[in-house]
Formats: structure tokens, sequence, C-alpha cells
């Protein structure tokens, strides 16, 4: 079984040598210390470059956010790809559970749980750049639960998906939130429970 929404995510723009340090060192220091407190002095420096050059490649702090928001959103759709290729899932069900199950070794090693999440906190304006790769991530993934368990034969796929996209999402806030480490394990279970008990048309 495969994912059956297309993913709309933006190809990975040409960039220059230094433009791809540029993002590769925004991205480590925005996830690592916040979006807010990473000013473009300090992205500049890891990178090895000036503060024009960072210009020049991305135009604004904002735009570069947007880009790492984006790079991010490429690095899970493929993570997931690995995902399913290893778990090899044999059903609808099959699959949901391995986007579940797929959150546990996402975030080993991790503290600071979803990026997209911590964006969102960070990002008050409901026009920044970056908003619509937010949206468009958590919307994409609803998407699949809903398209997979319309596959699967339940009924009202689309208030199931809702229901998993919380526990989903759930996972990831009380993972970092509340440190709970178990969180994914936890949510995938109730996942299971909640497919187990669903019913069919």
């Amino acid at each position: 079984m495969r994912l059956l929404v297309d993913r709309r995510v933006p190809a990975a723009p040409r960039l220059t040598p230094a433009g791809e340090r540029i993002l590769a060192a925004a991205s480590t220091l925005f996830y690592e210390q916040g979006i807010r407190t990473v000013g473009v002095d300090a992205i500049a420096l890891a990178a090895d470059v000036t503060k024009k050059t960072l210009y020049d490649r991305f135009g604004s702090k904002d735009r570069l956010i947007a880009a790492y928001l984006e790079e991010r959103d490429r690095a899970w759709h493929r993570f997931l790809d690995e995902q399913l290729a290893s778990r090899q899932p044999e059903t609808p069900e099959a699959v949901i559970l391995a986007l579940f199950g797929a959150l546990t070794d996402w975030l080993a090693g991790s503290r600071n749980g979803c990026g997209f999440i911590n964006a969102s906190v960070e990002l008050a304006a409901p026009d920044h750049p970056a908003m619509p790769v937010i949206v468009g991530q958590k919307q994409w993934m609803r998407a699949e639960f809903e398209a997979q368990a319309r596959a699967a034969g339940f009924t009202a796929p689309n208030e199931l998906a809702d229901r998993l996209l919380l526990l989903h999402e759930g996972a990831l806030i009380t993972y970092r939130v509340a440190a709970m480490p178990s969180a994914p394990e936890v949510a995938t279970r109730a996942a299971q429970d909640l497919l187990t008990t669903w019913p069919r048309t």
C-alpha cells in the first residue's frame, strides 16, 4: 500500500553553495533555538556568509523561514516514503498506523517536537509567507488519513480523519510540552483502538 494524496510540496529550489549553507544553518538554528530568537547575524555567521549574501539569496528572514519549513516538509515526506517502504503495510489501516508509527523514529533524539507546530506558535501573523506551508502540511496529513479511511471502507471517513489528526498532532505537542517520550506510541495504540471499533460501510 502507498500514500494516496498528492503531496503538493514545492520542488527544492536551485541554490548556490552559499545558499545551501544558509538554508542548512537556518534550519538547524530555527529548529533548535526558535525562529524569533535567531537573527540573521547568527545565521550568516553559522553559514560563513555576509548578511548581504543572505538577503541576496532569500530576500528576507521571513522568506528564509518559509524556505526552512518547505525543506522540512520535503524531508518529512521523504521520511514517510522510507518508512512505508520498510514497513510494507498491506492495507489502508496499516498505512494509517504506519503514519503514526513513523513519529517514534522521526522524533528520536529530538527535544523540540514538531517544527511546524513550533513555527505556528511563533509566527502570529496569518499573512506570514510561512503560514501556507504550515497549514498545507497539516491539511495534507488530514487528507491522507481521510483517503486511507475511505479506501478501508470506514463510515464517515471525514470524521475519522479529524479524530486521527487530533491524535497525531496531540502526540507531537505532548511529546514536547509534557516531556512525554512515549507520546507517539500511546497515540499509535489509541489510533489502533479507534480503527478497531470504527464502523464500516
